[in-house]
């Protein structure tokens, strides 16, 4: 109930509303208002089966129903620019990281002591792919709620101010592109493409449609549980350092097999789906998972981390240094920048958000090097959480 009036609210049913949620996203709510019912007492967060229902059930589908609509073929056909860009936007996060790691350390070593790196792989999973993967992490390295919860204001802070930084860019990307000497003409044919595919698609899902899907989600699921928990078995038994690496927990797997589920669903017609709203109802279950969590937080905890803030700046300053030198290089036009640097920063869910600022036809785009994100966001924060691990010399 919770979910649907912060939606409802956030689609501007009154000018109030229209100009609060301008300013507070509503991501932000459906965090932190169920972690103001735990705060009072009016719900027990942890004594819950919600959170692990959610994180065992409802993720996983979320990641099937995210990637199984990834169009390879269609990625590659925007144009090589455009990926190096993006490509470039995901080495800046990985490389952000490491150095606003290694320079808190020197400036002020409690800011990343203990297990703030847990913290930075689970931003890294957001920052690379978007919620699904932040969750992920967050599972995969048993970060506290608490911190959890510190990490996704910074998050929501940060990645907000620069999503308002790129929509208003996009107003003036006709002057930005003729200064800068970029090359417009594929941006130009990209439009034309990507409007004619969404017009001759995009359909109104039956309801066997949506039985698909949700047949399709959680029967992926039950086989991933059906595999994992052998194969965790498997690995703690058999491999030396399987702890280490989290190869000894069945959730790690059944992350892992479900997004490489999704991936493989791809490159058949089942990818099809996503013309009836497959991603869209991924979504929806993600966001029923965000509540769950804000369940377990406790504001008389959740202390004010400055440092974690100034992390979140240096980290996002050098993603946008480094985006922002391969874009001249390449002579990318300003488009290619922003949803480069918002396909990662903000995935599927606002990437589309900022395309669409530069041509309505262009959403598309974003969703598309959004759900890359999403593919690719979950196995490159865990590798990125193995460097910040050993960072922390833990």
């Amino acid at each position: 109930a919770t979910l649907a009036l912060v939606f409802w609210l956030s689609s501007g049913p009154t000018p109030f509303w229209k100009k609060f949620f301008s300013w507070v996203p509503a991501l932000l709510l459906c965090y932190f208002i169920p972690a103001f019912y735990n705060t009072v007492g009016l719900i027990d967060g942890e004594g819950s089966q919600l959170y692990y229902f959610a994180s065992r059930a409802l993720l996983p589908a979320a990641l099937v129903l995210l990637t199984l609509s990834i169009d390879l073929k269609g990625i590659l056909k925007l144009g090589p620019k455009l990926l190096f860009v993006f490509c470039a936007g995901t080495l800046g996060i990985v490389l952000g990281a490491i150095v606003s790691f290694q320079l808190m350390e020197w400036i002020h070593p409690p800011a990343v002591a203990g297990d703030t790196w847990k913290g930075m792989a689970a931003l890294s999973g957001s920052w690379i792919g978007g919620g699904a993967n932040m969750v992920a992490i967050r599972e995969v390295y048993a970060v506290d709620a608490t911190l959890f919860g510190q990490f996704a204001v910074v998050d929501v802070a940060i990645a907000s101010t620069w999503m308002a930084t790129l929509l208003f860019l996009a107003n003036r990307s006709a002057q930005i592109d003729a200064r800068s000497g970029a090359d417009t003409r594929a941006l130009d044919e990209m439009k034309q493409r990507v409007a004619a595919y969404e017009a001759a698609n995009a359909r109104i899902p039956t309801l066997t449609d949506l039985m698909v899907i949700i047949g399709l989600a959680f029967g992926v699921v039950g086989l991933a549980h059906a595999i994992a928990t052998p194969l965790a078995a498997w690995f703690a038994a058999h491999v030396a350092n399987a702890a280490q690496y989290s190869l000894d927990s069945a959730f790690v797997w059944v992350i892992v097999l479900s997004t490489l589920a999704g991936l493989g669903l791809s490159f058949t017609r089942v990818r099809h789906l996503e013309n009836v709203g497959a991603s869209r109802l991924g979504t929806v279950f993600l966001y029923f998972l965000i509540a769950c969590i804000g369940m377990q937080m406790d504001f008389m905890k959740l202390a004010a981390r400055p440092e974690l803030l100034a992390i979140g700046v240096i980290w996002m300053l050098i993603h946008i240094l480094v985006i922002w030198l391969a874009a001249k290089l390449v002579r990318a036009p300003l488009f290619y920048f922003a949803v480069g640097s918002q396909g990662n920063i903000g995935a599927a869910a606002s990437a589309p958000v900022v395309a669409a600022a530069f041509h309505p036809s262009l959403a598309p785009v974003g969703v598309l090097l959004g759900t890359v994100g999403y593919a690719t966001g979950t196995l490159i924060a865990y590798g990125l959480g193995q460097v910040l691990r050993m960072m922390a010399g833990q």
